[in-house]
């Protein structure tokens, strides 16, 4: 599939005295900008009173934008309620897990669960669909902002235990089923009616997993329909395409089912911020791409919100400089803000939006940079957005690439090992993310898949790290699959109810394998392996007939592979994850290119494309890339 390619960038027209609205429009457009996001955090601009809306200097600045050619991409303010909403309902505030109620005074300051606070947000946003949805500026919209930023999903307020019941209510219908699901006779947990439960905080010790599970499953569905209720209500006004930003290293809620309401995912990515403050990495790494940021994980963000948006994705907010919010903010090396742009087309985004337009001289933000100073001087990745425009013109169609290998991907796995880690370093996000960075240094395309996936045919290597809970599609699927696929460690080892299942796991068909016993590695322990590299962090004793497909040092089974399935028995480290990942791909004839430190590739229909994530240059099959350099060729 072939998309139209553009770029975005992100203003607040409210920030600044409206005589310079036409000049920042015009600058725009002449840099090759096509899409404004504007209005996401405009509420008490909007309705300065309960009632009584401003809507003249949004019509004045949607109309100075389109009079230059520009589609504006219209944001609900909802993120951001004015400070008479709290006056109005004083409860909206979420909880934090201590029992301490969020204040005013930044944003996010609301609860997903209060119902009088939804009704005002499709006050507003009927307001806005009505004056707005059939304007020939707008491009599309965007919901909300950054649902989950700042710790926001889970809430331990009044409001939130009230849905919390309604919502157990209806999923077991009686508090017996209840009971029986969570397994309450342990330690006389035991329930007589819906009303005596609480939330899972503020216990004496752990509460019980699956009273977490069930709450994490409400807050996640707490977020899609809070969001659903939004779209629903542009799209009985508007029929331009709605999207939500979503952000890096989020699994607070399901985006697939976030995503399912939407026509486009987008993301929010800030790779120096990330590298800081998301990261695990050694010093070493993090001083390598200090300026540049990690090398695989913009990549696995584009991969991941594809599968979300089912094919339309985009960059919504684009690191252009130093930000604010992370520990330490580099300065972007040169090219670097080119780079990021191109590596995200390369994954078939329709468009990249910087933000922001106009670094802000006062508030909370004014350390982030923009595409201009505070003086309105250009800064400079402004020069190298005006680049990638005049590139995009010149650049045919490429689409996304056919990939040879899927990863799936399950955010409620990633609340399973936050609920019960059994090692303090069990982190389902680092252990997904492992594998793709071994895929990418194979010079490889990876498709990310949902865990519900019901069609596997399209790959010859499936790879499924760490899923809790098969669902029955995907099982099904794995069952008639004529490639490859390597499941676990810790895949299969819950039943949806969060409980050990028996037969013990993984329990897949057709291969004789059981985990008998599992262990937490502590830092600076491992196991070594045949061949190579060792397990760290996750081991599991393996037993069975199947063939032993990777073996420890001891000889003892490390993976048991029967037919075309393979379970591995532990967490391999970068070299012995390398290994197998190489040898299954050889194995199934999908070719694979060694890739040097910090430089990845990725192929579309009709280009491959090579990016150097390094600060200097690399030469590799007789090109040499420059310091944050791109560079592409016809297939």
């Amino acid at each position: 599939m072939t998309l139209p390619r553009t770029l975005g960038v992100c203003y607040y027209p409210e920030h600044w005295p409206e005589e310079i609205w036409a000049e920042d429009a015009r600058r725009m457009a002449e840099t090759g900008i096509t899409f404004v996001r504007i209005g996401e955090f405009a509420w008490s601009r909007m309705e300065p009173t309960p009632g009584t809306y401003d809507w003249g200097w949004l019509d004045r600045a949607i109309a100075v934008l389109g009079k230059a050619g520009l589609k504006v991409v219209l944001g609900t303010p909802t993120a951001t309620p004015p400070r008479w909403m709290a006056e109005r309902h004083p409860d909206m505030f979420a909880v934090d897990r201590e029992g301490r109620p969020r204040a005013f005074g930044s944003r996010r300051h609301y609860d997903f669960s209060h119902e009088g606070y939804r009704a005002e947000c499709a006050r507003i946003v009927t307001a806005m669909a009505e004056r707005y949805g059939r304007n020939p500026h707008l491009g599309a919209w965007q919901t909300d902002n950054e649902y989950a930023c700042h710790d926001t999903v889970l809430s331990y307020s009044p409001v939130a235990l009230s849905a919390f019941r309604d919502w157990l209510a209806r999923k077991y219908q009686s508090p017996q089923a209840l009971n029986r699901a969570w397994g309450n006779v342990f330690w006389s947990m035991e329930y007589d009616s819906f009303d005596q439960i609480g939330l899972p905080n503020l216990t004496v010790t752990e509460p019980n997993p699956t009273h977490v599970m069930d709450f994490r499953r409400f807050a996640s569905d707490q977020v899609a329909s809070f969001n659903r209720l939004q779209v629903e209500i542009i799209r009985a006004h508007s029929d331009a395409p709605i999207a939500h930003n979503y952000m890096g290293r989020v699994t607070d809620f399901d985006h697939f089912k976030v995503g399912a309401d939407l026509d486009i995912a987008s993301w929010d990515s800030y790779p120096l911020g990330f590298l800081s403050d998301r990261i695990e990495a050694t010093e070493e790494h993090k001083a390598h791409f200090l300026r540049q940021g990690d090398p695989d994980n913009q990549a696995f963000h584009h991969d991941l919100y594809r599968a979300v948006g089912r094919g339309r994705w985009w960059i919504m907010e684009q690191q252009p400089g130093p930000v604010n919010w992370a520990p330490w903010n580099a300065d972007p090396l040169p090219g670097m803000p080119r780079l990021w742009a191109w590596e995200a087309f390369a994954h078939g985004a329709e468009c990249v939006s910087y933000f922001r337009w106009r670094q802000a001289p006062f508030a909370q933000e004014q350390m982030h940079a923009g595409l201009l100073r505070p003086d309105s001087a250009a800064a400079p990745a402004l020069g190298e957005a005006a680049q990638v425009a005049r590139e995009l013109a010149q650049m045919p169609e490429a689409g996304t690439g056919a990939a040879p290998v899927a990863l799936v991907f399950d955010y409620e796995s990633a609340w399973a090992w936050e609920t019960q880690p059994q090692g303090r370093d069990f982190d389902y996000f680092r252990l997904v993310t492992a594998w793709y960075r071994g895929l990418r240094s194979l010079g490889l395309n990876v498709d990310i898949l949902p865990p519900d996936a019901g069609d596997l045919s399209a790959y010859k290597l499936v790879l499924i790290p760490g899923l809790a809970t098969l669902s029955r599609p995907l099982l099904k699927a794995l069952e008639i699959h004529g490639g490859q696929a390597i499941v676990g460690p810790r895949t299969n080892c819950k039943t949806p109810d969060f409980a050990t299942p028996v037969p013990l796991p993984p329990n897949l068909p057709g291969l004789d394998c059981t985990v008998a016993r599992v262990e937490s590695l502590p830092p600076g322990i491992e196991i070594p392996l045949q061949g190579g590299g060792a397990i760290r962090h996750w081991h599991e004793v393996l037993e069975g007939t199947a063939d032993m497909a990777l073996t420890t040092l001891e000889g003892e089974a490390a993976a048991l592979r029967s037919g075309r399935l393979t379970y591995l028995g532990g967490w391999l480290d970068e070299t012995a994850l390398a290994h197998l990942l190489r040898k299954t791909c050889v194995e199934l004839g999908i070719a694979v290119t060694e890739m040097p430190c910090g430089l990845r590739q990725r192929c579309t229909q009709t280009h491959r494309f090579l990016f150097n994530y390094n600060p200097a240059p690399v030469t590799f099959d007789g090109i040499t890339i420059p310091a944050a350099g791109v560079h592409w060729s016809a297939l």
